[in-house]
């Protein structure tokens, strides 16, 4: 008996509904979500830190107030006045257009702010001039405001190259040795070399590259060196570069090679340790202790009283010594052996105090024992 299907439930009915809606609108809800990441990932992008100053103008001696917003919580920034510069290109020549001598050096707060109070110093490069700001250690960023330095010079800025652009062509590599100095604990030092091209369509003028050395987990600490010379478009030239170390550096090092925000090479450097250092401290410790004991020995023989043979001196005494009790005795004088010559004998011989010179005993006399 074949059963006929009744009439669908309403219950069945709304489900099947509830799923083709579903079905058509999750596609649309991951295209908003995806939209929405986008966006946030842009915004936070865009997101640059910003530098004002409470002067726009200010002459040498002087002090600014500078405030920033937007950098990264609890790091460490430091502050410039640089020549030579404007927002738009930076600062041209790097830091050696700066008054570094004058920088301050401020950690933002938790929120990513900071105010800081700065003296107003003249620049070795002539105006236009920025207060510069940028990060020690960690992530790069930088901001630049622009400044007036009341009575300093102003020049026109060089002009920009366009389609300048390098890259690494060779594998980098450090030369140079550890000097017996290194080996006492002194800086050491290489030279960084590599051979770089332009690929762009402009030449290359003076380069400003910069050196980072980074220890184990630690952000690389930045050096700016320039490069004096031109690379014109297609061409190829070889650069070295100091690095330079700490003094009584050890271990494995990271040096990288950065032009503009982008790390060209990195390379390894295992820097031996100062054993010179290590021995200096072991010969210290031996020879302090003994020298000390020495100096002490000194000072106690001088310090400790002394005997004096010098009679009747006030203050001094001293026990009676064997030679004194013998000295009141009698000298006794060996009789000459039958060897010696009579006339090597002493003419006079000293009397024995219990024999008188007439009762010695002689030779030549015989003595009354035994005779009747």
């Amino acid at each position: 008996m074949n059963r006929q299907a009744g009439p669908a439930s309403p219950r069945s009915g709304s489900r099947r509904w509830a799923a083709a809606l579903l079905g058509a609108l999750l596609p649309a809800l991951l295209m908003l979500s995806a939209t929405g990441a986008d966006a946030a990932g842009t915004r936070a992008a865009d997101a640059k830190p910003v530098v004002t100053l409470s002067k726009q103008q200010a002459g040498k001696g002087g002090d600014i107030t500078v405030k920033g917003r937007g950098w990264r919580p609890n790091t460490l920034l430091m502050m410039l006045i640089c020549g030579r510069s404007t927002p738009d290109r930076g600062v041209i020549g790097g830091t050696n257009s700066c008054a570094n001598a004058e920088g301050r050096a401020v950690t933002t707060g938790t929120e990513g702010d900071f105010s800081k109070k700065m003296p107003v110093a003249e620049p070795p490069a002539p105006c236009p001039c920025v207060v510069h700001v940028a990060t020690v250690t960690g992530e790069q960023a930088t901001a630049d405001a622009v400044f007036v330095v009341a009575g300093h010079p102003v020049a026109a800025l060089p002009k920009e190259s366009e389609g300048g652009r390098l890259a690494v062509l060779a594998t980098t590599r450090l030369e140079g040795d550890n000097g017996i100095l290194t080996w006492f604990g002194a800086p050491p030092a290489r030279q960084l070399v590599f051979t770089v091209g332009n690929l762009g369509s402009a030449p290359v003028k003076d380069p400003v590259f910069r050196i980072g050395t980074a220890h184990g987990v630690f952000a690389p600490q930045w050096e700016e060196r320039q490069w004096r010379g031109t690379i014109e478009s297609g061409r190829k030239a070889q650069i070295k570069l100091p690095v330079e170390l700490t003094a009584g550096a050890h271990g494995d090092y990271q040096v990288s090679l950065k032009y503009g925000s982008k790390v060209l090479a990195e390379q390894p450097w295992g820097v031996g340790r100062p054993w010179g250092v290590t021995l200096f401290w072991i010969l210290l410790c031996a020879v302090v202790p003994a020298a000390v004991f020495r100096i002490g020995m000194a000072i106690v023989d001088k310090v400790r009283p002394r005997t004096s043979r010098t009679p009747g001196r006030a203050g001094r005494h001293r026990h009676p010594q064997p030679a004194d009790v013998t000295d009141g005795l009698p000298k006794l004088r060996r009789a000459p052996g039958p060897a010696e010559s009579p006339a090597a004998a002493p003419t006079t011989t000293a009397a024995l105090p219990w024999f008188t010179p007439d009762s010695a005993p002689s030779e030549n006399r015989p003595t009354t024992k035994g005779h009747s």
